[in-house]
């Protein structure tokens, strides 16, 4: 039987039951946990050297009262690298490649930053869907506007992620199936796509930890607006 090349992202089922809470996680129990010892191995420390860089950077855009979402940022930054690296190993499933996913993670935290910026500057916050020094009669049309393009953002951070991981899998499923068909055919075309296919591994490792870093980012950036 042919499979289609979107087989890979269809939600893996055991004996009728879906897969994918055991793929959220999975993740968790890959890093190890801190110990009470005054010093720590090298991947502990490695670990924590990463996540206090991270959390500098994360914080350096947001005022002091959006510090109090390091913790849950940097926890969503590390839970997507991983979940996006563990997708690259073969015969594993990547569950944010699934708009579901990403969407149900995106709006609650969108939201959570609209509700903050509501609840403690309402005026300031009301103030984003009006540019100031706008023309009389262009203030309903861009009323309009800035409210589709604030309810749009979870949308935009979910199809964001969903639609550069798929284009990459795609891309290592079709180079990777063109240089197994022509491996008997013409084994030096095979070699350099093969050649190709490694290289494109590389950029999809680095798209992986790019657009968790982005995701994360763009929602700092929304904090930052409402705090």
């Amino acid at each position: 039987m042919t499979l289609s090349f979107f087989d890979q992202f269809l939600s893996p089922t055991h004996l009728g039951v879906p897969l994918m809470a055991l793929a959220l996680t999975l993740p968790w129990i890959l890093y190890p946990a801190p110990t009470a010892r005054w010093l720590n191995n090298r991947l502990l420390a490695l670990q924590g050297w990463f996540i206090n860089r991270f959390t500098q950077q994360l914080l350096l855009p947001l005022s002091l009262g959006g510090h109090k979402w390091a913790a849950l940022l940097t926890s969503l930054m590390v839970f997507l690298i991983t979940l996006n690296m563990l997708g690259l190993l073969p015969y594993t499933f990547t569950p944010t490649t699934q708009l579901s996913l990403n969407l149900g993670l995106a709006t609650p935290l969108w939201l959570a930053t609209v509700i903050i910026g509501m609840r403690n500057q309402p005026t300031h916050a009301l103030g984003h869907l009006l540019p100031e020094g706008t023309p009389g009669p262009l203030i309903p049309v861009l009323i309009i506007i800035e409210t589709i393009s604030l309810f749009i953002r979870p949308l935009a951070l979910g199809v964001r992620l969903t639609a550069n991981l798929t284009a990459g899998h795609l891309l290592i499923q079709l180079i990777a199936t063109a240089a197994f068909v022509l491996m008997p055919l013409m084994p030096t075309v095979a070699l350099l796509t093969s050649a190709v296919l490694v290289l494109l591994t590389l950029l999809e490792i680095a798209v992986a930890m790019i657009q968790a870093y982005v995701f994360v980012l763009l929602l700092t950036l929304y904090l930052q607006e409402n705090v």
